[in-house]
């Protein structure tokens, strides 16, 4: 295969969860601009219809389903209608999230198992569903969206339980590469470092010089950051890369 055929994904199917917006939306986008047919989903129905609608319009099939990830019958639900639409899951992208901020000390177990439930739960009952279709169908690519936050300590934010969670989405990563690499299913994880979204604006907006002091490109992240990164490990080109944890942070780790 030549260097354009590695990363080509026409012909692929994609399923990724926490479309409507944010990294979701624009991991969709990037996807599809690889040749990928996409089915988004997220709580938001409605969002994530409208995101559909735009993608489309880059000229591959994009669906749009509602689905609470902590619903072990939601979750089947989509991976079965995915498979009725396409025939097979080449690719799961497991992106939905959310994070609560309070100070370890404080931060209630309700609170803690929202989070846990969504990040690694729900990534985890995706990644079963999914695999099962990938292991019948001889293949796949699975990539979890973790975050620098799940690698280190975070001195700018208060959010345990969700480092906790992003910690064992990586572990959990790292397990099912090797116990799916023999069925040739690729799992990895990509973790982004600060880009501006809906989720991280409170943060951005008042700790801005702080956040870019400790990034050595002196930037956050940019759509086409996470793009690139993300049809890399969905593409052939990573054919044996599996169990690896992509970091886009602009070097804020390598300090």
């Amino acid at each position: 295969m030549n260097v354009p055929e590695l990363f080509s994904l026409k012909g692929k199917f994609a399923v990724v969860t926490g479309a409507s917006r944010g990294l979701g939306e624009e991991m969709a986008r990037g996807l599809a601009e690889a040749g990928a047919s996409l089915l988004l989903c997220s709580r938001k129905l409605e969002a994530c219809e409208q995101v559909a609608a735009e993608i489309e319009r880059l000229g591959v099939k994009t669906y749009a389903r509602r689905c609470d990830v902590t619903s072990a019958a939601e979750v089947e639900g989509v991976v079965d209608e995915a498979k009725k639409i396409s025939g097979r899951i080449d690719i799961l992208i497991n992106n939905a999230g959310q994070t609560w901020g309070a100070k370890a000390e404080e931060l209630s177990l309700e609170d803690w198992r929202k989070v846990i439930e969504v990040n690694l739960t729900g990534a985890f009952l995706f990644a079963q569903q999914a695999g099962k279709a990938m292991i019948r169908q001889g293949g796949g690519k699975i990539v979890n969206v973790v975050s620098i936050a799940g690698l280190a300590g975070s001195r700018e934010i208060d959010a345990v339980s969700y480092s906790a969670s992003k910690g064992g989405l990586i572990a959990l990563t790292r397990d099912l590469a090797v116990k799916w690499a023999k069925y040739r299913i690729n799992v990895n994880a990509i973790a982004p470092g600060w880009f501006p979204t809906r989720m991280t604006s409170w943060v951005v907006e008042h700790k801005r010089e702080e956040l870019l002091g400790a990034i050595p490109m002196g930037r956050f992240g940019e759509p086409d950051d996470i793009k690139g990164a993300l049809v890399f490990l969905c593409s052939e080109a990573a054919r044996f890369v599996t169990g690896h944890v992509l970091v886009v942070d602009g070097g804020e780790l390598a300090c």
